[in-house]
């Protein structure tokens, strides 16, 4: 199948934080974007996200006005996937399911029957995504395209090929990554990639050791840091990831793997299971409601940081 069409329009589906992001990056750098999402509410809150982060770049005099109001006019809002038909590409943000994800991609593959069909999946198979659409569906377009969060920030992007993948598809996704203003490195179809597989055990770890009473999480988060030289402690990247999206990485490594080394902490787990996920919901490892102490742990049952 011929896939060497110059891409102008990028589609992408999912209008949260990875798709809002991938959607206000390709439009900066000169793509109309067509942000996809069944919710309108959702789109709502996504164009609101893109008009306070443009405007805080003319405020740090890192974009013009000028500039900013040309990006913004390159993006659309769209709840139907047949508002997409325009694009290129089509890039998928949505839910981190395996399950949802081949439902997707399978219909996508008879309404998008020439175009790249790209997942910015974290963890799970592009080979697996890839066999949903078929064999007529030409599954050498699927690739992934995994950007990191937040995305207008990180500079990196990981290019998956699955096995049935095409040469051409990969150089085609790699050079748009670049034109993004992205560095793209590839990652060959394991489960977590490289940055998942070496990420989510580290975090898992640090669980492990909270729970296990090595340490308090904010003096875990301060060794790793100061030790380290890491942005932000273990505990503290789980929040702002998603303890519930941490829970299913290690799980996918665990069944994608073969071994049980990889399964979530429990006390990940509990957490997640009293609804405590970390940032998203304003409490997880630590406390980020507005009347609590700046970043205080969380009371698990174990002793805290905070002594709460």
């Amino acid at each position: 199948m011929g896939t060497t069409q110059t891409i102008h329009t990028i589609g992408v589906i999912g209008a949260g934080q990875m798709g809002g992001g991938i959607a206000q990056v390709a439009a900066v750098h000169g793509f109309k974007t067509l942000v996809c999402d069944a919710s309108s509410a959702a789109l709502g809150r996504c164009r609101d996200g893109h008009t306070k982060r443009l405007a805080r770049e003319v405020e740090k005099g890192r974009m013009k006005d000028t500039d900013v109001q040309a990006a913004v006019g390159r993006l659309h809002y769209v709840e139907s996937l047949e508002m997409l038909k325009g694009a290129d590409i089509v890039i998928e943000a949505i839910v981190e399911d395996a399950k949802t994800k081949r439902e997707l991609f399978a219909k996508l593959a008879t309404m998008f029957p020439t175009q790249i069909l790209a997942s910015n999946t974290s963890s799970i198979s592009i080979t697996e995504i890839a066999a949903s659409v078929g064999p007529q569906g030409h599954p050498e377009r699927v690739v992934g395209m995994h950007f990191f969060n937040p995305v207008p920030v990180m500079k990196l992007v990981e290019v998956i090929r699955g096995l049935q993948t095409s040469a051409d598809t990969v150089t085609r996704v790699t050079n748009l990554a670049a034109s993004l203003g992205k560095t793209p490195i590839p990652a060959n179809d394991r489960a977590g990639f490289v940055s998942n597989r070496v990420l989510m055990p580290m975090i898992n770890e640090a669980f492990f050791a909270w729970m296990e009473g090595v340490a308090e999480p904010q003096h875990i988060d301060e060794i790793m840091k100061l030790g380290c030289n890491f942005p932000m402690g273990p505990l503290r990247l789980a929040d702002f990831i998603g303890l519930d999206t941490c829970v299913h990485i290690m799980n996918v490594l665990a069944d994608g793997l073969g071994s049980d080394r990889y399964r979530p902490c429990p006390l990940l787990k509990q957490l997640v299971a009293a609804g405590r996920l970390g940032d998203k919901t304003q409490r997880g490892v630590y406390d980020y409601a507005p009347s609590a102490p700046s970043m205080t742990a969380s009371s698990t049952g174990h002793k805290s940081a905070a002594g709460v």
